[in-house]
């Protein structure tokens, strides 16, 4: 397998992931309330993240650069409380489609601007007809979800 398709792999197992989070974490925050559901997918996830590091580099001397350097870089931290408040209190509500649809939505919708302008450091992409068509049809298809 290419390194592509290695990739392409692991994005769509990620995606696999999400929607089982999604439903995941709805149930937990019902049970045990919405902050304290964030609150433990944060330890845990921490807690996995840090051992994978101490296994693979065998120290944290990283993350002290990562602090170190430009606060925007840390926004992945933020981002990341913020989708698990998100569909811990969306799942139960509108169901675990409709809060995927919606988000994979919106991140393809916020990524054509990022790409566009280069933001974030990331390589300029141009915006093309197709891009737009595809993303307006990712919008009809979330709004389409709602429908019951």
């Amino acid at each position: 397998m290419s390194w592509s398709g290695a990739t392409a792999l692991l994005a769509f197992s990620a995606g696999l992931g999400g929607a089982t989070q999604i439903a995941v974490q709805g149930r937990l925050g019902d049970r045990v309330g919405t902050l304290e559901a964030v609150a433990t997918a944060a330890v845990v996830g921490t807690t996995i993240a840090l051992a994978m590091l101490l296994v693979a580099r065998g120290s944290l001397g990283g993350i002290g650069a990562a602090v170190s350097g430009p606060k925007w870089q840390l926004l992945g931290g933020v981002m990341s409380v913020f989708i698990v408040l998100t569909i811990t209190v969306s799942g139960p509500r509108i169901g675990v489609v409709a809060t995927t649809a919606f988000l994979i939505a919106a991140q393809l919708s916020f990524a054509t601007v990022i790409d566009r302008y280069g933001w974030f450091g990331v390589k300029e992409v141009p915006v093309s007809w197709p891009r737009v068509l595809g993303i307006a049809l990712l919008l009809t298809g979330a709004a389409l979800t709602l429908r019951r």
